[in-house]
C-alpha cells in the first residue's frame, strides 16, 4: 500500500499509472463539491475562465458547458494531469473552446487582466506560496473578476476527513486553513467582497473574492 507521503505527492502532482488512477478518482469524488461551490457564483455564458490546478479536467468540462460562448483554460504543473484533462476535454479543445497548459500557479502564462473568473478546486492547499500565488491569480483577473476556491476539507471542520487531513498535514505537505484564515488570505491579497461559505455537515468550504475595479 502506498505511504501517506506517496499518496500526498500523487494528489499534489499525479504521475504514472497510480497518478492516472488518482486523477480518475478526483474527477469522480470532487464533482459534487464542485457543483456546490459553483452554485454560489454567477458565470456568464461569454466569460473567459481559468481553472488553476485543473487536475483531471472535470471542472474545466463543467465550466465549458456553463460558459457556452466563452473560453475555458486549465493549468496544472503535472504532465499527467495536463494529458488526462486534455483527453477528458478533447471535444471542447477541438472546437477551440478549451485550452489546457502545463504551468505553475506561481507563474501563470497569461497576460494581466485576462479572466472574468478563476476557479481553484481541491488545489490551493498544495500551492507553493499561498500568499504570493493569490497575488499572481489577481494579476491575471480582470478588474471586478472573481476568484472561487472550493475544497472538501479545511482546518477545524468537524468531519473524519478533515481530522485525518489535519493529523497528517505536515507529512503530506498540505497547508490547511481555518475558515477565518481563508478570509484573511483573500483580504491580505487585496480581494474585496470576500465571502467564506461553509457546509459544516460535509466539511466543504467555498471562498469567493473579487479583484477591485
Amino acid at each position: 500500500m502506498a505511504s501517506r507521503r506517496t499518496r500526498g505527492n500523487q494528489c499534489q502532482r499525479p504521475a504514472g499509472l497510480f497518478g492516472r488512477f488518482v486523477l480518475w478518482n478526483m474527477n469522480s469524488r470532487h464533482s459534487k463539491v464542485t457543483d456546490w461551490g459553483l452554485s454560489h457564483v454567477s458565470i456568464d455564458e461569454r466569460d473567459t475562465i481559468l481553472d488553476a490546478g485543473c487536475g483531471g479536467g472535470r471542472t474545466v468540462n463543467k465550466l465549458a458547458a456553463i460558459a457556452s460562448q466563452g473560453k475555458v483554460y486549465g493549468v496544472d504543473f503535472s504532465k499527467e494531469s495536463v494529458a488526462f484533462a486534455s483527453r477528458i476535454n478533447k471535444q471542447w479543445i477541438d472546437t477551440g473552446r478549451v485550452e489546457i497548459r502545463e504551468a505553475s500557479v506561481s507563474q501563470l502564462p497569461f497576460s494581466a487582466d485576462m479572466f472574468d473568473v478563476i476557479t481553484a478546486v481541491e488545489t490551493h492547499f498544495w500551492w507553493p506560496d499561498l500568499a504570493s500565488d493569490m497575488r499572481e491569480i489577481s494579476r491575471v483577473l480582470k478588474p471586478g473578476g472573481l476568484l472561487v476556491i472550493i475544497a472538501e476539507v479545511y482546518k477545524g471542520a468537524n468531519t473524519v476527513t478533515a481530522k485525518l487531513a489535519e493529523k497528517y498535514a505536515l507529512l503530506s505537505g498540505m497547508k490547511l486553513l481555518t475558515a477565518n484564515e481563508h478570509r484573511e488570505l483573500y483580504a491580505n491579497a487585496g480581494y474585496s467582497g470576500v465571502q467564506i461559505i461553509e457546509q459544516p455537515n460535509k466539511g466543504w468550504i467555498c471562498g469567493i473574492g473579487r479583484k477591485p475595479c
